[in-house]
């Protein structure tokens, strides 16, 4: 294994799971805690319908995919509000519009669709050196953003309607959750793929949220979790040959089975049940 680091194209792979699975990490705590895991399939499929259309069109699949993202984030609150419902009610008619484009996309693709697949499934040991700057800028920006903003958003997550009674911007912040989890999402397709990467956004934090009653705990945990994910997802498809994105997705769903059995919220309600 050590001789291997040696190749560039692993010093990136090892960069961009360290980098993926911290940005994703965050992200997943504002999804878990404002109740809408749903957003990551949401947006996986928005980015990978852009990409399809950015092969169709020759232009750049990573601009179209971001587009693609973009857009639909910026439909999901909008509809939630004025169609007076809850937001995962929006991101499943997001879901279904950019679900039905992908597939459109790629019945219209002539020849091998091999460029396509791979943002289905992901291939960490193929991307690029500019892929690894985007990947660094907006884990960047997510960090910046969580300490800039870390008690709006953190009444946020506990409640909107509280929020903006103590006169918080809630929607503008919000919004822009939403925005940083799109481009997250996006920045993560050659890592782990449009059909997994979801899992990655909320197997992290699902699994933090059983360990601990701390907000701030809850970051760092899902951020371990989140590298330790792609890290050990990343060795084990070495070891055996096979897809890295489906391998970093079992190993954090493994993560989240462990942490649950060990959850200490599982033994408090356990013992309530047998008290009542």
């Amino acid at each position: 294994m050590p001789e291997i680091l040696q190749y560039h194209f692993v010093q990136r792979a090892l960069i961009a799971s360290v980098l993926g699975g911290a940005a994703c990490g965050i992200v997943g705590v504002w999804v878990v805690m404002m109740r809408i895991p749903f957003v990551g399939v949401a947006m996986s499929h928005a980015a990978f319908a852009g990409a399809i259309f950015g092969l169709l069109l020759h232009i750049n699949p990573l601009l179209m995919a971001i587009f693609f993202c973009l857009a639909s984030t910026s439909l999901i609150g909008p509809i939630a509000d004025r169609g007076d419902f809850d937001p995962n009610i929006s991101i499943g008619i997001i879901f279904s519009i950019v679900l039905g484009i992908a597939f459109l996309g790629m019945g219209l693709m002539h020849g091998p669709k091999t460029e396509a697949l791979n943002f289905i499934w992901g291939n960490i040991l193929i991307i690029s050196s500019h892929d690894v700057f985007l990947l660094l800028f907006i884990t960047i920006i997510v960090i910046v953003c969580l300490l800039l903003f870390y008690k709006e958003i953190q009444a946020i997550l506990f409640n909107r309607e509280l929020a903006r009674a103590t006169g918080i911007s809630e929607t503008a912040l919000f919004y822009c959750l939403l925005f940083l989890c799109g481009t997250t999402v996006t920045f993560n397709l050659n890592i782990i793929g449009g059909l997994l990467i979801f899992s990655l956004i909320v197997n992290p934090p699902s699994a933090a949220f059983q360990l601990t009653y701390n907000l701030r705990t809850m970051y760092v945990l899902s951020i371990v979790f989140g590298i330790c994910s792609c890290l050990l997802g990343l060795f084990f498809s070495y070891m055996f040959d096979v897809p890295s994105g489906a391998v970093i997705i079992i190993v954090s769903s493994l993560i989240f089975g462990i942490s649950l059995i060990f959850s200490p919220k599982r033994r408090v309600k356990k013992y309530e049940v047998s008290k009542a």
